[in-house]
């Protein structure tokens, strides 16, 4: 028989495994990160997601020690990105550029959004909250709300507006705007923001309803004119155009978020590092007016509340399809 002082425990040999092949997230988490970073931008080039995502990667980038790579791969409302990076793997990565319309809108319309907004990510923080705008095009026959509105319910059916997609906020916004509003214009959605614009200032289609940040340069060079935004008061950029409140849509009357999450299971000592990182980013002088310059409002809240602000987004957008009886296109 072996001696007692010689007996090794099979807890110890567990012990001596673990030790040699590491715990599962642990050493990566102490190591994070040790390669670039890719931040996934589920939406096309040019709209508000892609430009913060690239305000913020470089000093996010600085504070971690390691490049982040901005990839763009719009489709699906954001849906197609998204549910790239919720099969990643949770190893800090591969991150998304999380929005209203892929946490909250787009999965509250679509039942075949492949992915679960609450339980398939850990969501790391909420960059930045922004307006949104309705906008027409200069050519257009009203340039103010009252005429806008008038307009529009005297030749229901007649007009149409670009979003950034089936289950985008701008979709989702409008239908709201139409059913509150009592008026009837037609969805012509497209990839993602940069698209819709794009065809909204060539006049091909003759209003939009997107996030401010991603309008405003248009608005600001006479290429698009606003007609009412989705924000608390009214904005210092725009001062002459009322908010949805004040024309008596208070339903309606919602900004959106803008934030950072990343797979299922990524360790949460990954996620205060990269919580942390991006909190320094937007501590940034520079980062900080470069985000507020387009009208966004920096937030940088913590991983909870970030989790929590989705969870009562998605419900409340729910509620609202529910209620208007709205279906994907």
């Amino acid at each position: 028989m072996m001696p007692m002082h010689t007996r090794v425990r099979p807890q110890m040999i567990a012990l001596a495994v673990l030790c040699c092949i590491g715990l599962p997230g642990l050493a990566s988490a102490q190591a994070y990160p040790t390669k670039p970073i890719k931040l996934l931008v589920p939406f096309a080039p040019g709209g508000t997601t892609d430009l913060l995502a690239r305000v913020i990667a470089p000093k996010m980038g600085a504070a971690l020690g390691q490049t982040v790579i901005v990839e763009n791969k719009g489709g699906a409302g954001g849906a197609i990105g998204a549910a790239e990076v919720a099969k990643a793997a949770p190893d800090g990565y591969t991150l998304l550029m999380s929005s209203v319309s892929t946490m909250a809108t787009n999965p509250a319309i679509n039942p075949k959004t492949p992915y679960d907004p609450n339980a398939d990510f850990v969501h790391i923080i909420n960059v930045a909250a922004t307006p949104n705008v309705i906008a027409v095009h200069p050519s257009f026959a009203a340039s103010n709300y009252k005429a806008f509105a008038d307009l529009v319910r005297s030749q229901p059916g007649r007009h149409s507006y670009a979003s950034a997609g089936t289950g985008s906020v701008g979709h989702l916004l409008a239908e709201l705007f139409k059913s509150t509003a009592r008026l009837h214009i037609t969805h012509i959605p497209y990839r993602g923001s940069g698209p819709a614009l794009n065809d909204a200032i060539a006049g091909q289609v003759p209003i939009v309803i997107d996030n401010l940040p991603t309008a405003l340069p248009f608005i600001n060079d006479k290429r698009l004119v606003p007609i009412v935004v989705a924000a608390p008061t009214r904005l210092a950029q725009l001062p002459n155009v009322p908010t949805l409140t004040e024309v008596g849509l208070f339903p309606v009357n919602r900004m959106s978020f803008l934030g950072v999450s990343a797979p299922k299971g990524t360790p949460k000592d990954i996620a205060d590092k990269l919580n942390a990182a991006i909190k320094s980013a937007l501590a940034d002088a520079g980062v900080k007016e470069r985000i507020e310059a387009t009208g966004a409002i920096v937030v940088g809240n913590s991983a909870a509340d970030y989790q929590q602000q989705i969870k009562d987004e998605l419900a409340i957008y729910k509620r609202a399809v529910k209620e208007q009886g709205l279906k994907p296109d």
